[in-house]
């Protein structure tokens, strides 16, 4: 089953590091966001393969929008 990656926070998508098919490890940086001119990375909570990405560069997401989607093997 896969499981969403959500923003905890309001912010720009500064840059998107994985594609759907890539395998991510747990605490693999997935994307980064941008706000008040810091970099908040947001990591993989588990290892397995991205699914789906919903977000692109250069997009402004709200707390609780979906980032990434990540199927545990």
């Amino acid at each position: 089953m896969a499981e969403t990656i959500n923003a905890d926070m309001g912010a720009n998508v500064w840059k998107v590091l994985v594609a759907a098919g890539d395998p991510v490890e747990p605490d693999t940086t997935i994307v980064v966001l941008e706000s008040m001119k810091m970099e908040i990375p947001v990591l993989a909570e588990y290892a397995g393969s991205v699914t789906a990405v919903h977000v692109t560069e250069g997009s402004a997401v709200q707390a609780g929008d979906p980032l990434v989607d990540i199927e545990e093997p």
